[in-house]
């Protein structure tokens, strides 16, 4: 998609970043890291800046409540309630349409494939409903322009369509340029 990625691991490691996107996975193991490296206030304090998507565990970890949190410190970036395998175990996983609110360059995305997925049980002002599934909210991102923030429930990077990510990367290169930054990075 023509940006230059990189592994975090250590709080020194997002500098110079223009955005950070936060995996699926297992909240409980990557919250658990994340304390382990120290890097909780600093992607809270890159949050007030740059951009952050999150998938799955890492929309998990993003929102600012958690209905049954199990140890998972969420990072409070985005105004909303989370409920962990809110569609239920791993058996339970799926793949079916969603509807879409945005236009995205190139194909849309159609369909989303939810594995242990979170359900967003609440959204707060500074958050708008970009997708739903069954008129319940899966994808997310804060209303403001400056940091766009973007959580998913589903796995965009599963389906073969980069339609999500491509959304994300543009949002984060109209802050830049309005800012008058260096090129993404």
């Amino acid at each position: 998609m023509g940006v230059e990625a990189t592994t975090v691991r250590r709080p020194q490691e997002l500098a110079g970043l223009s955005g950070l996107i936060i995996p699926g996975g297992e909240s409980t193991t990557l919250i658990k890291l994340l304390r382990a490296n120290d890097l909780i206030s600093a992607i809270r304090e890159f949050a007030k800046e740059r951009g952050v998507m999150g998938t799955c565990a890492g929309a998990i970890l993003m929102a600012k409540e958690l209905e049954d949190a199990g140890g998972v410190e969420p990072l409070g970036l985005l105004d909303m309630t989370v409920r962990r395998n809110g569609f239920g175990r791993q058996i339970d996983s799926f793949e079916d349409e969603i509807t879409t609110t945005v236009d995205f360059e190139g194909p849309a995305p159609r369909g989303g494939i939810f594995i242990r997925a979170p359900r967003i049980l609440r959204v707060g002002e500074g958050v708008e409903v970009i997708a739903v599934y069954r008129q319940e909210p899966v994808a997310v991102r804060s209303r403001t322009t400056a940091p766009r923030h973007l959580a998913l429930t589903f796995h965009p990077e599963l389906n073969g369509v980069s339609s999500w990510h491509r959304l994300w990367l543009a949002s984060i290169v109209a802050k830049r340029e309005t800012a008058s930054e260096s090129p993404l990075h």
